[in-house]
């Protein structure tokens, strides 16, 4: 048992001042009070968040970041070029590899303050597209990470059948991910006996790629494999591809979603940037989480995803990074933030009438993240795993600010600097700013770097 008090926190009531959160030796939350009886406190802290889940992130990518802002030779690129880029990449990719990429994007997230890496996990073969000896190889690579940064970890492996929705086969650069069912359900068998040996904070869901990328039938299937854990799928995020779905599938993506599956607050619906007033309506009212990524979604100019109507239809949000081209909580929420700015031509756009913009979308993405993540977290409330973020108060943007302001400051003045410290499961894992083995982390995944760009 061990306790933090902090001077001022953000608990499900509201703002509350002298906190103390006894955590106990599972990592979970036993007790919260204001009352100076509770004991010596082992940590003080300022100001003390639930720290948020990042819902959604493809962890090898983070190593070609940067790479890929040149323009094609037809001079038109888009995301479809930018993905050609992104599987010729992957091919230079071995298990080590994988497994240092992914603990240096674990440690980039947990400083970002997040406190669990939610991983959509789709590269599973060797270059040449034949499993592994043992098939969960790069799945188990990905838990090592989190095993070893002690970020919470749910992990997505990922059903990717065919290259369209009239069942193409996979091109080159995607053989690495493909399954067809029978063998995505061996594979979902192969990487429990590594979860197992995980900390109970551990999650396991399923992850259908697409509608261009899996049967129609195969849904209901591949939902049976989650055994009621979270269930993601990417979902309406390029023009093309609303299209192509409206062709084979006789309507647009998320109409074909509203009528042919089973929806509740299980299912996580990435991007979503391409919808129609009626769907948003639909789709927020079944529960759904809409999975957003507003730096990657601005940097594959996929669109903007309509958060104004979407939550003011009752829809849940969370935030993820995805091609973790850059990892920045602040970042993610201040993007989603300004692009609905930018076009309605507005200011405060998500804010309600009794929260301030920063406010309302920080208890949106705690709230949906944790569904998104199928981990209890979200709310420093006894129960609830011991997932915190720890503001620098003492940093000059937020001198002499307090309650909501913080949050604002935090968002749209601030970055990711003043996050100070963050706790996963009740893992004090970042302190002063910096992961508790950064330099280690760093290191490897510098000396990675280095030998994968030799084959670029």
């Amino acid at each position: 048992m061990f306790i933090i008090r902090a001077e001022t926190a953000l608990l499900p009531d509201g703002w509350q001042s002298n906190v103390f959160v006894h955590i106990n030796s599972l990592g979970k939350i036993d007790k919260v009070t204001t009352s100076t009886e509770s004991g010596k406190p082992d940590t003080y802290v300022r100001l003390l968040l639930p720290a948020p889940v990042n819902a959604h992130s493809h962890a090898f990518q983070r190593a070609m970041a940067g790479l890929t802002e040149y323009r094609g030779s037809n001079s038109g690129d888009s995301f479809w070029t930018w993905r050609e880029l992104m599987f010729r990449f992957l091919d230079q990719l071995a298990p080590d590899d994988i497994e240092a990429i992914a603990a240096f994007v674990q440690m980039e997230m947990l400083e970002a303050g997040y406190a669990t890496n939610v991983e959509f996990h789709y590269l599973h073969h060797g270059p040449d597209g034949r499993p592994y000896n043992n098939l969960g190889e790069m799945a188990n690579r990905v838990m090592a990470a989190a095993e070893r940064t002690g970020i919470g970890l749910t992990l997505l492996p990922v059903h990717y059948q065919y290259g369209g929705c009239d069942f193409q086969p996979l091109a080159k650069g995607q053989c690495r991910f493909h399954n067809d069912l029978d063998g995505f359900a061996d594979l979902c068998d192969a990487i429990q006996p590594g979860l197992a040996t995980l900390p109970a904070d551990t999650n396991f869901g399923v992850a259908p790629h697409s509608l261009r990328a899996v049967a129609p039938d195969s849904f209901a299937a591949t939902r049976a494999l989650a055994k009621g854990g979270p269930y993601h799928v990417h979902l309406a995020e390029q023009l093309a591809e609303v299209e192509e779905v409206k062709q084979h599938l006789g309507a647009r993506p998320v109409e074909w979603v509203l009528n042919n599956m089973e929806i509740d607050d299980s299912c996580c619906f990435i991007h979503c940037t391409q919808m129609q007033p009626h769907e948003i309506q639909g789709l927020a009212k079944s529960g759904a989480i809409a999975g957003l990524c507003p730096i990657t979604e601005a940097s594959l100019g996929d669109g903007i995803f309509e958060g104004v109507r979407w939550l003011d239809s009752g829809g849940a949000i969370a935030i993820g990074s995805d091609s973790n081209i850059r990892i920045s909580l602040s970042e993610e929420i201040r993007t989603l933030e300004y692009s609905q700015r930018l076009r309605d031509r507005s200011r405060a756009a998500l804010a309600s009438d009794d929260k301030s913009t920063g406010r309302r979308i920080f208890d949106e993405i705690v709230d949906g993240g944790a569904n998104a993540a199928g981990r209890k977290t979200g709310k420093i409330s006894v129960g609830f795993w011991a997932d915190f973020l720890a503001l620098d108060s003492n940093a000059t943007n937020l001198a002499s600010y307090e309650d909501d302001t913080i949050l604002d400051i935090f968002v749209f003045a601030g970055d990711d600097l003043l996050v100070n410290d963050v706790w996963s499961a009740g893992r004090h894992l970042v302190k002063n700013g910096r992961h508790i083995n950064h330099d280690s982390f760093t290191h490897t995944y510098l000396k990675t770097l280095c030998s994968i760009s030799k084959n670029i």
